[in-house]
């Protein structure tokens, strides 16, 4: 008799009706299997779908193109699909259940023919945390099976694990014919299930990114009492050898994966990687909050890393580890069958290619690599990966961190007064955004907790289950604020960021152990600059002092924005935040009277 699992992949076919189905087991054989399909056999674009790179260079690596329509997620073709609009929020397009599916049904009509159906059996998390979850994805292109293969653990006892369950997460993804006009993201919560059609990019495509990790895990925890969370997981080892456990987070291309892999500036400090991107949060029988990292690899932005930037992130990818390496949308060296992006070490080819395959004008005006090309790696190919990284049970945080991209107004660093208050800093957080999405670059975006676009349902109820899960505390984590990316009037950064970025981090340890105490200001506490280590760093008093300045009239402003953007949740939005405003607005007015 058929699993139910058997049962939902015979009814997929049908609709999608494939030339076969390949049940995937996750070994390396047959990853290299699946790359030759992709160089010799299947295409994208008339484009095969994987080019091998110089393996001398950049071991077991390979360059992918998308479509040139098919860049970035695609927020606006996103839909979270609830009985009724108001449990999705005005945070999330919303579309009734079976509106979507008979639209879906639609699209996905014969959608795999000609080509193989896939089935990608993986597990977010360790299989042995109690926190894991089984999930399974149907996909028709050989870039997304081996990139489920890096960023998740993949394997065929995830098919006997499920056994005659029918708790698992399903994904139904299919490229379709790439017309942009047909390419939807669905989100059926209550189903634990995702549908994905016309889109081949990481974060539409790669349901276990964006899709599973947080819009479906951010619902699941709703319902189980814990969290699914945009951020980064390291470990901050101190000179005398004790790891403080901290999250972050940031909105893409605000800093987070060169945060998790940070080489120290301060002699004695070292960084251990745990995860760059998601967390999942718990808590414990022993009133801590712990996280794990339910994913395996990284997905990152290409542009701006090098050796100056993130030398950990380069040792990753140039490692020959038991993964491929998967860049997307990079250029390519000419001469040296090298991948090349803008920020690249050394100088510039004379001989590119670019990212849509054709000879790069150096006069010309555009990029040789998309802005938003990114690279898929191991977790495991990482120099600073933490040996608690399978650790099922995860590791205990001490310190929350949430930053964004801001020119003026928000402080170096910032600690929150207590829970709350930390929750109406992270809920009024703003970024100016950047290319990991489509949309304008540069303009400045609320996005609370670097959770609006992932959030599975109305952040007016997120903001209220932050809330409960501190009062279920006994330990909580202390908040803090960043924010790398002020300027000076000139345009110029005040801070110098990446590796010096660790003095930020010894504050807040500092803070954590209860050794600083921090200058009290309406906002929350920054630091005393006695406090902080700036020995070998050329920056003058008077500059520090406007890293920690606080503006009343400039967040007076701030606040009338806030209150706008926080208003659109209506009822959902809980009272303590806007007593949280209040007390905030007050403490500005009478700031500004003294």
């Amino acid at each position: 008799m058929a699993t139910p699992l058997e049962r939902w992949v015979d009814e997929q076919a049908k609709l999608t009706k494939p030339d076969k189905i390949y049940w995937c087991n996750g070994s390396l054989d047959e990853a290299r299997k699946l790359i030759e399909i992709g160089i010799r056999e299947e295409r994208i674009n008339g484009q095969p779908v994987f080019q091998e790179l110089n393996q001398k260079a950049w071991p077991n690596a390979y360059l992918h193109r998308s479509h040139p329509t098919d860049v970035a997620r695609t927020e606006h073709l996103t839909y979270v699909c609830y009985p009724d609009r108001l449990t999705a929020g005005p945070n999330n397009n919303w579309m009734a259940p079976e509106e979507a599916k008979a639209m879906m049904r639609k699209l996905s009509d014969g959608c795999m023919t000609g080509r193989t159906m896939y089935v990608l059996p993986y597990m977010m998390g360790h299989p042995d945390s109690p926190y894991a979850k089984a999930c399974i994805q149907l996909t028709d292109t050989s870039y997304v099976a081996v990139s489920m293969r890096i960023m998740t653990r993949m394997s065929k006892t995830i098919i006997k694990r499920i056994g005659n369950s029918d708790d698992f997460v399903r994904g139904l993804h299919s490229i379709g014919d790439l017309d942009p006009e047909k390419r939807f993201i669905m989100h059926f919560p209550l189903e634990n299930f995702v549908w994905s059609v016309g889109s081949g990019y990481g974060g539409n495509a790669l349901l276990g990114k964006k899709c599973i990790s947080l819009r479906m895990a951010s619902w699941l925890g709703l319902q189980e009492g814990w969290l699914a969370e945009h951020m980064v997981i390291l470990g901050i080892q101190s000179p005398d050898g004790e790891v403080t456990y901290v999250t972050a987070a940031m909105p893409s291309a605000c800093g987070k994966t060169n945060l998790a892999m940070m080489e120290s500036a301060l002699p004695g400090y070292k960084i251990w990687t745990l995860g760059d991107d998601i967390a999942w949060l718990n808590v414990g029988p022993d009133g801590r909050l712990w996280a794990i990292n339910p994913e395996a690899g990284f997905f990152g932005v290409a542009p701006g890393t090098s050796m100056k930037t993130n030398p950990n992130m380069m040792r990753t990818l140039k490692k020959d580890g038991f993964c491929p390496t998967i860049f997307t949308n990079t250029a390519l060296n000419g001469d040296t069958n090298e991948p090349w992006w803008e920020g690249s070490d050394g100088a510039r080819p004379k001989n590119l290619i670019d990212w849509q395959g054709k000879p790069w004008d150096r006069a010309s005006d555009t990029k040789a690599a998309h802005p938003n090309s990114r690279f898929t790696v191991s977790i495991y190919n990482t120099p600073t990966l933490s040996e608690e990284a399978d650790n099922p049970k995860g590791v205990p945080i001490s310190a929350m961190i949430f930053g964004g991209k801001r020119t003026k107004l928000i402080p170096l660093v910032c600690e929150s007064f207590d829970w709350p208050n930390g929750v109406f800093a992270a809920a009024r957080m703003g970024s100016e955004t950047t290319a990991a999405a489509a949309h304008r670059v540069g303009v400045l975006r609320r996005d609370p907790m670097a959770m609006l676009p992932f959030c599975g349902y109305s952040m007016g109820d997120y903001f209220g289950h932050w809330l409960k899960i501190g009062k279920r505390m006994t330990k909580p984590p202390k908040i803090f604020s960043v924010n790398w990316f002020r300027q000076d009037d000139s345009g110029n950064f005040m801070w110098p960021g990446f590796g010096d970025n660790i003095r930020v981090l010894e504050w807040i340890i500092k803070m954590v152990k209860g050794s600083a105490k921090g200058r009290r200001t309406p906002i929350g506490i920054v630091p005393n600059l006695e406090e902080l280590n700036l020995t070998g760093l050329n920056i003058g008093k008077e500059t520090m002092c406007k890293l920690f300045e606080v503006n009343p009239e400039g967040w007076k402003h701030e606040l009338g924005e806030v209150k706008t953007f926080l208003r659109q949740f209506a009822d959902k939005m809980p009272e303590e935040i806007w007593q949280q405003y209040k007390d905030l607005e007050k403490q500005l007015s009478e700031k500004q009277l003294s």
